[in-house]
């Protein structure tokens, strides 16, 4: 007989959160340890962007991450067709990385 997983997490999604925060670049940067992922707001004609958000992760949830993404990507590509990147460049202007920092 299978014994049932009674446990479950309680996820909770405070207000100020859930209202979410723009976005239009990330900065990732990473250690032998863990990847650090800054989102930035990037605003026209603003000399300055700010780091609205540093999320920090062990490399095994980087992974996950990366394939979470890459899953629903496909899945949105599907229902909705190909998100364009013009020129193909992955790195313009999301996906900033290179930065080999030590955290």
């Amino acid at each position: 007989m299978k014994e049932e997983n009674k446990s479950q997490l309680t996820i909770e999604l405070p207000e100020n959160v859930s209202e979410g925060t723009y976005a239009n670049m990330a900065i990732v940067a990473h250690s032998s340890s863990e990847f650090i992922i800054d989102f930035v707001r990037n605003m026209p004609g603003v000399p300055k962007a700010k780091v609205q958000s540093r999320i920090i992760l062990n490399t095994e949830q980087a992974k996950r991450l990366s394939l979470i993404l890459q899953e629903n990507i496909a899945k949105y590509e599907a229902k909705f067709g190909e998100i364009d990147i013009p020129g193909n460049k992955v790195n313009i202007p999301f996906g900033l990385s290179g930065f080999k920092g030590e955290a």
